[in-house]
């Protein structure tokens, strides 16, 4: 994973968030909130439940309009889109909670995430594609999605997301409500989807280790603002990291752990 973010100026940034302030009637979910994101990439949003980190995606794909800041992506204002209109730019969301239609088949899914493309092969390609990567859904291709386990889901919502052929994915929360092992192998396919497609890639997401391993840039949200960023590797060994997210608590000389103390962000 290479250490993008550290090129001159805004060469090659795909997705760049200025001073954005998004809310839900009076309460502010995100602060003047700015980050890039480079093509090729795979960035991501760290920070605890209710920090702001899906509000950051939904505003970005137009469910939700900010009220001050701009988004811009590869090089075009896209702030308070229409959000068919970001799709068909080449941009894709996976929402928290998958949010797959039931009733529809693994097939009509999948269908469902290139009603914006007209290349009738290219489509039956990433089909196959889409089954690659996931087998199981190659299996289960004339079931209902309602029917398939959560992880499945997952994998179907990922995939869902691929058929429309972005150029950037948002991707929320992947491992909520899944087993470990199957975070592990949706992170997987992540990271293979990035390096072999060269999708670049934003995901929040709550399990910091996970994120942190295949991700290649890192910003740390709190409470609506970000208070942190840094290679994956370099927030990797800051204590604060280790500790408040990692679950890498130390000890001093009189036995006082560092979480007890205010948090540092340096």
């Amino acid at each position: 994973m290479s250490d993008m973010n550290t090129a001159a100026g805004d060469q090659g940034i795909m997705l760049k968030l200025m001073n954005v302030e998004s809310a839900y009637g009076p309460i502010k979910a995100i602060r003047g909130v700015s980050l890039k994101v480079r093509k090729g990439e795979v960035a991501t949003v760290l920070g605890s439940n209710g920090a702001g980190k899906t509000t950051i995606l939904k505003t970005i794909s137009g469910i939700i309009d900010p009220r001050k800041g701009s988004v811009e992506f590869k090089g075009q204002d896209i702030t308070a889109r229409d959000p068919a209109f970001i799709v068909q730019q080449g941009l894709s969301h996976v929402p928290e909670g998958r949010e797959v239609f039931p009733l529809l088949s693994v097939h009509d899914n999948l269908l469902m995430g290139a009603y914006t493309r007209h290349d009738r092969d290219g489509v039956a390609r990433d089909m196959e594609m889409v089954f690659g990567y996931f087998p199981i859904l190659k299996e289960r291709e004339h079931q209902d999605a309602g029917l398939l386990s959560g992880g499945q889901q997952q994998m179907l919502a990922i995939s869902r997301a691929l058929m429309a052929n972005p150029e950037l994915i948002l991707l929320d929360e992947p491992s909520l409500g899944l087993s470990p092992k199957l975070t592990k192998e949706i992170f997987e396919i992540v990271v293979r989807i990035n390096r072999e497609r060269g999708t670049t890639i934003l995901l929040v997401e709550q399990n910091a280790n996970m994120a942190l391993n295949a991700s290649d840039y890192g910003y740390v949200l709190e409470n609506g603002r970000i208070v942190m960023e840094d290679t994956c590797a370099a927030l990797r060994e800051k204590e604060d990291i280790k500790e408040f997210y990692l679950g890498m608590k130390e000890t001093g000389v009189r036995g006082e752990r560092r979480w007890k103390k205010k948090k540092t962000w340096r």
